[in-house]
């Protein structure tokens, strides 16, 4: 099944966006799953202002990866990025699981510019 992760980490370093993306990925592979893609949105205002591990944010560095791999492997992403304290927030949402609409899906998820967001 394919799946696509959208994570926003604490703004800063981007060595952090890239160990955090790294982390997943390598739980994705270890598990028998695909990366189709990874795709870096660069440092965005948060919608309203979010408070987690005692902090408080109100910008965050967004990156969005496709996959494809099971539930299992999902679950086990959520665990490891749930504990991890750059994490800000990440929403994983299922794309499909039939093969021949799965097939034209590309791993490069573009910003849509078109919509003035």
């Amino acid at each position: 099944m394919l799946y696509e992760m959208i994570a926003i980490v604490r703004p800063g370093k981007l060595t952090e966006v890239k160990e955090i993306a790294k982390s997943a990925g390598t739980i994705i592979l270890r598990s028998g799953g695909v990366v189709r893609g990874l795709t870096n949105w660069g440092p965005f205002s948060l919608p309203r202002r979010t408070r987690v591990h005692q902090a408080t944010y109100s910008q965050g560095h967004y990156f969005i990866m496709r996959f494809d791999a099971s539930g299992k492997i999902q679950s086990s992403i959520k665990r490891t990025l749930g504990l991890d304290p750059r994490m800000i927030r990440f929403s994983v949402v299922k794309m499909g699981d039939k093969l021949e609409k799965l097939a034209e899906v590309e791993g490069k998820c573009t910003w849509r510019k078109d919509l003035g967001v």
